[in-house]
């Protein structure tokens, strides 16, 4: 008898990953497709979005829907902002522009999504673009057409839209600033976790509901078991992460602060460019080697001459907020080799990941970390030694589709809520620092300090 599951797909920044759980959370079928990001200029950072939030989508739910697996619901998780232009067929004919693409400039860079307004100057930036489209939607809402044809969002993600959404709808009047006089070529709204619509016959998961999708740090922050105060969730994708549970609400600058989704909880942190884009960049800089393989034990190394990155190729977002800064490292000589500079590199991501925990005040005690940089052994050595804090490695590195997939239980009526999706939370071991390797790190991150604020470019 085939095993019932729910998939949950996460359109990450270079790849679409997507899992089939059963109701223990135990992953049945995983998938990962590949999507390049299509970044020609330096301000730039996109997507081919019928690639990526289309096809790559279906083609990742084919992969995990098996025979011996009943899927009884789907849903799709994203990074915030996202936004193209489609035609009548729900087809995007543009670049699918992503967070921090300097087609959405302007306004306040250290605002979170929900403040920001980039959404409406991507709006904009679209409408001059192609003016005959027949809509602008979401990552979300092209995958959710390509699922059930229908171009929707829920109302979580419309509120990353803000001042384009106003709480109850699309506003028309920043609809009408943005050049858009018609706000039915927006998405869909819903409301819930209801379902949108049904897999189509013919196609695989046929019959099984779609849910409204969600955001991909949402479905991480569910299913991670950073819950309790003093937990950090570290998501280590394309883009680092950071979120400190507090159990109030706290304001710091150079931060973000949102509601936890455990009640009575509040996250302090936001996202930082020293992720896995930082950390592929070196990778190929130093030859596409295995980076775990440079010095496993760090034995070679003299752990008190390691260079320092500010890991900023793209400029920083939390807690700088200077997209114009760039990456640079100091403090080399000619002794150094390549071991040396990927520690350097997986401090200075510990470092960025330090910075946001030290501004935003918690009692940090513990880092959970999550995403696809935990299939490093020395990234995570790394991150424990550069924050002084010891690392839990959950056991489902695909966290994002991970919980959405819980989500899609909600959408299935399979669970009331999402107040449960916590037992599908587990971790594979704790990486602890290093106690020669944390006091060299901890000096070379007042070093860090020092160049961040001397704004070294």
């Amino acid at each position: 008898m085939p095993t019932e599951v729910t998939v949950g797909i996460d359109i990450g920044t270079t790849s679409v990953k997507a899992v089939a759980v059963d109701a223990d959370g135990k992953v049945r079928a995983s998938a990962r497709v590949t999507g390049a990001l299509k970044s020609r200029a330096a301000g730039e950072l996109g997507h081919d979005a019928e690639r990526v939030w289309r096809s790559a989508v279906l083609e990742a739910l084919e992969q995990v829907a098996a025979p011996d697996l009943d899927v009884r619901a789907v849903n799709v998780s994203a990074m915030v902002p996202s936004l193209c232009a489609v035609d009548a067929d729900g087809h995007p004919i543009s670049d699918g522009l992503l967070y921090g693409d300097a087609r959405g400039s302007g306004g306040d860079s250290a605002a979170d999504p929900s403040q920001s307004g980039e959404l409406a100057r991507f709006l904009a930036w679209l409408v001059e673009a192609h003016p005959d489209a027949a809509g602008y939607w979401p990552a979300q809402a092209v995958a959710n057409h390509a699922l059930a044809g229908v171009g929707a969002i829920d109302t979580v993600v419309a509120m990353t839209t803000l001042p384009l959404f106003d709480f109850t709808g699309w506003d028309e009047g920043v609809a009408k600033d943005a050049g858009l006089d018609d706000t039915g070529r927006l998405p869909a709204l819903v409301s819930g976790s209801g379902p949108i619509g049904t897999i189509p016959a013919g196609r695989p998961a046929a019959g099984a509901v779609v849910g409204p999708g969600t955001i991909d740090a949402f479905g991480e922050q569910l299913v991670s078991g950073a819950v309790d105060d003093g937990d950090v969730l570290v998501i280590l994708g394309a883009t680092a992460i950071v979120w400190a549970v507090t159990p109030e609400w706290v304001e710091a600058d150079g931060v973000w602060t949102v509601p936890h989704t455990t009640p009575g909880k509040t996250l302090i942190g936001g996202p930082s460019n020293a992720g896995g884009l930082f950390m592929d960049w070196v990778r190929r800089l130093l030859g596409d080697v295995d980076p775990d393989q440079l010095d496993p034990a760090g034995a070679a190394l003299d752990l008190d001459a390691i260079p320092v990155w500010q890991p900023y190729l793209r400029g920083e977002r939390v807690p700088l907020h200077d997209p114009d800064r760039r990456a640079s490292l100091h403090d080399l000589h000619i002794g150094m080799g390549p071991a040396a500079v990927w520690r350097a590199a997986t401090e200075g991501s510990a470092f960025a990941v330090r910075h946001i925990i030290d501004l935003g005040g918690a009692d940090a005690r513990r880092i959970v970390a999550t995403g696809g940089g935990v299939r490093s052994a020395s990234w995570m050595q790394g991150l424990a030694d550069g924050t002084g804090l010891p690392v839990d490695v959950v056991a489902v590195p695909q966290g994002a589709a991970l919980g959405t997939a819980y989500l899609a239980r909600v959408a299935a009526g399979l669970e009331a809520d999402a107040s449960d999706a916590g037992r599908w939370a587990r971790t594979s071991h704790r990486v602890e620092p290093d106690d020669r390797g944390a006091a060299a790190a901890a000096r070379r991150y007042e070093r860090y300090r020092e160049l961040c604020e001397s704004g070294t470019r």
